[in-house]
């Protein structure tokens, strides 16, 4: 069963479909979207269980592949290109293999269509200690979580997820956080495929990053055989963060080309 995805919608032009990523919200793209909405119809998405996006017991790329289908009927869009970051990427990837008449064009950032091993083990042990009812201020929540985890710029990321209960002193998730943890092994999986994918595809890859590596690209020409990767100098995981504009300036040149 799909659920309606809270959304953002902003400037004008082909529609373009923005997919965040895990633990995330439709915030995250916000300066790829600021970039792009010149000159396209920015719809910035957040997932099940993400942001202000409804809950839901289940968590897999066919069924959150299936609420984004479901938006494209509900803002009549036959055909959009579509843009996701990691979890993001690999949901974008199976709309396009699911529903490969639906996508004009695919951009996926820093992630292949592979099945990976866990990464986020710290991440979601710190949260799950973390009880959000019992913290007075975000600073004593990121206290609590450096216990977890060392890097304070993704502290700052996972903490946006914290959020004042109306009316009330104490905090809350707004993340589904035991359904996230419950469903991992589907999220570190690879998408579904019967077949491929054969509309123009781009693949942005962080210079550090080892999200995508050579040991994928059998996968990617099977998928994705219209596929070309490009590598952003100088960025990690997290490549439109570091350098929002030399990504949105390949972005558009591929939606454009």
């Amino acid at each position: 069963m799909t659920v309606s995805l809270n959304h953002r919608i902003s400037g004008s032009g082909q529609p373009l479909i923005l997919l965040h990523g895990l633990f995330g919200s439709l915030e995250n793209l916000g300066g790829i979207a600021q970039r792009l909405q010149d000159q396209f119809e920015i719809h910035a998405l957040d997932h099940r269980n993400h942001g202000r996006s409804p809950h839901a017991d289940t968590m897999d790329y066919p069924s959150m592949a299936a609420d984004v289908l479901a938006y494209m009927d509900q803002q009549g869009l036959e055909t959009a290109c579509l843009l996701g970051h990691s979890m993001g990427g690999k949901i974008a990837m199976q709309v396009a293999l699911s529903a490969p008449q639906r996508v004009s064009k695919l951009i996926v950032l820093d992630i292949a269509p592979v099945t990976y091993k866990p990464r986020h083990d710290a991440i979601l042990e710190g949260l799950s200690a973390l009880s959000p009812e019992t913290i007075d201020n975000r600073q004593e929540a990121d206290r609590a979580l450096a216990e977890y985890v060392e890097t304070p710029e993704i502290r700052q990321f996972l903490l946006k997820n914290l959020q004042r209960v109306p009316g009330a002193e104490n905090f809350r998730w707004r993340l589904n956080l035991p359904v996230i943890e419950a469903c991992y092994s589907n999220l570190a999986a690879a998408p579904v495929a019967e077949g491929s994918f054969a509309g123009p595809v781009l693949f942005l890859k962080g210079e550090h990053s080892a999200y995508i590596q050579e040991k994928h690209r059998p996968d990617v020409e099977r998928l994705f055989p219209n596929a070309t990767l490009r590598i952003v100098s100088g960025t990690d995981h997290w490549l439109h963060a570091e350098k929002p504009d030399t990504v949105a300036a390949l972005c558009r040149q591929f939606l454009l080309d």
